[in-house]
């Protein structure tokens, strides 16, 4: 006696499918972010449970060659600069905007490989206020790796644009065709 599920399709199934250069750029950037997710949730879970003085006397420690050589070490006193602000409680906004930032955007993206359709507006909105508190710090000075991630992030909501517009012709058809 067979005992089992019977499903019944009136359409073949076809295997999902991410041949485009565009879904593979999507997916390829769906993991960088991952990844920077991951490293800003690390990162914030590592201000909360690392002193501030074990921060400034270890960034103090890794730049003090360089600075013996160069004073004026762009680098080298910028780091000793912002882990000088961890002393005056800066820390735990640090730590709370790397948590924040880390969590949303993992929570969104593995509901983008799950391709649930409220992913994509949520990442286009998330992104696009990044990319305006990134702007508005660009007012204050340039940073060349805020440039770049703007000019990245910039991308990625264009990619998940793109994503969103393909997944919502194919809901709709599937739709009609019931």
């Amino acid at each position: 006696m067979f005992i089992g599920t019977i499903v019944w399709y009136d359409e073949p199934m076809e295997p999902k499918q991410h041949n485009s250069k565009l879904d593979k750029a999507f997916r390829i950037s769906l993991m960088l972010k991952a990844i920077d997710s991951v490293l800003e949730i690390l990162g914030g879970i590592l201000l909360l449970v690392v002193s501030a003085n074990f921060i400034n006397s270890t960034v103090a420690l890794l730049t003090r060659h360089e600075l013996s050589q160069d004073p004026h070490d762009f680098i080298a006193n910028h780091l000793l600069r912002a882990t000088n602000d961890f002393a005056t409680g800066s820390k735990y906004f640090a730590a709370f905007y790397l948590l924040s930032h880390g969590i949303v955007k993992i929570v969104i993206i593995l509901a983008l490989f799950k391709e649930k359709m409220w992913a994509y507006p949520a990442m286009i909105v998330v992104l696009g206020a990044f990319i305006a508190y990134q702007l508005y710090r660009l007012t204050f000075k340039l940073s060349i790796s805020l440039v770049l991630l703007t000019i990245f992030d910039i991308f990625v909501v264009w990619l998940t644009w793109q994503e969103y517009k393909k997944h919502r012709v194919r809901k709709v058809l599937s739709s009609e065709d019931q």
